[in-house]
């Protein structure tokens, strides 16, 4: 007893300090980089502000009018939903270059069963957007499932439904006035109207609402976690219980889905239903898109946000260009610059976690 008290006495004497250390003021840069790494639609929306307002000093009022601003919107309207079901699959460091043709086919499909066959035209879509799963689910089988690359596999897959689609169609154009007389259900998403001196149609309102609904399912469900989990780290993902191969096929599936509702939204922008639009860079503009938009290619991060912002930044850039009567090259040539920037950045934020 006697020991253990004068142990105690001896502690006594002893400092008392705490440890600490001394704080260093963090530099500009590295806090930028902190906050572009955890605010990842932030780099995107910055681009698109100055985009706009570079365009609107060079343009004055033209650029700024109601009219312009909401045409931009309108013709970004394909690509941005295109781009929202690249983003899940690039989520998981993958990629689908098939997305543009299983858009296409998955018109046709629409076009042909409501005015070649006469099905009602809701039956009409629902069998174009099956056919829109489907193809999703094929690329989701063999990527999770055959382990198969995802350049690869849907490499593959677009030529097998591009080939599919012309096969089935006989490349025959379905025109406007048919489908205004037979099924104008398909020409839905071209209705518009008016909010002040906006003119808006429902194809802008659907890509919108698409994108915060996958934006809220990403950030706060399960499945969504799931997703970047996956993309991030599949090993780490799957030792923690994730079942990878299950959320590849989902996420595969539910992008085959996209794109067929992408399909209805192109008849409504475009009137007639051409197969031959099967040929058009669909794929690439996705892509450009999503990648503008600060979704990392490797997987794992970035936001649903910064792809409608790359979308929209893409439109100004070639709204833009048009009005100020520019070749049209310069309109690839900012785009390249823009991709390979975007690729550039987000490999800077990334070392934050390294």
């Amino acid at each position: 007893m006697t020991g253990a008290q004068d142990f105690e006495r001896v502690l006594d004497g002893s400092d008392k300090n705490v440890a600490s250390f001394e704080h260093q003021a963090v530099p500009f840069v590295k806090r930028a980089q902190h906050f572009l790494h955890s605010t990842p639609a932030a780099v995107p929306l910055i681009v698109l502000v100055l985009a706009i307002i570079i365009f609107g000093i060079a343009l004055g009022g033209r650029f700024f009018s109601s009219y312009t601003l909401t045409l931009i919107l309108q013709q970004i309207a394909i690509v941005g939903i295109l781009g929202a079901a690249q983003t899940l699959v690039i989520l998981t460091a993958g990629i689908d270059l098939s997305i543009g043709v299983i858009m296409v086919i998955s018109a046709v499909i629409m076009g042909n069963c409501a005015i070649t066959y006469g099905i009602p035209t809701p039956i009409a879509v629902l069998a174009g957007m099956l056919v829109g799963g489907l193809c999703g689910l094929l690329n989701g089988f063999l990527v999770a499932y055959m382990k198969l690359p995802p350049f690869i596999v849907t490499l593959g897959t677009w030529n097998i439904v591009m080939a599919t689609n012309f096969i089935y169609s006989a490349n025959e154009t379905i025109r406007d006035t048919d489908v205004d007389a037979q099924a104008p259900l398909l020409h839905f998403f071209a209705l518009s109207f008016r909010l002040g001196n906006a003119v808006l149609t429902l194809g802008v309102i659907a890509m919108v609402l698409l994108v915060l609904v996958l934006w809220y399912i990403l950030n706060h469900t399960a499945w969504g976690r799931h997703v970047y989990a996956v993309g991030d780290d599949p090993e780490a993902a799957k030792l923690s219980g994730i079942q990878t191969k299950s959320v590849l096929l989902t996420v595969y599936a539910v992008s085959g889905v996209i794109a067929a509702f992408a399909a209805w939204v192109s008849i409504g922008r475009n009137g007639s239903i051409s197969p031959s639009s099967a040929v058009t860079d669909y794929n690439l503009q996705a892509i450009t898109a999503t990648v503008i938009g600060g979704i990392s290619l490797f997987g794992g991060r970035g936001s649903i946000l910064g792809t409608l912002f790359g979308a929209m930044i893409v439109g100004v850039v070639s709204m833009g260009l048009n009005m100020l009567g520019a070749d049209p090259q310069w309109k690839v040539l900012l785009t390249g610059v823009l991709i390979i920037a975007a690729v550039a950045i987000d490999q800077w934020i990334r070392k934050v976690s390294v």
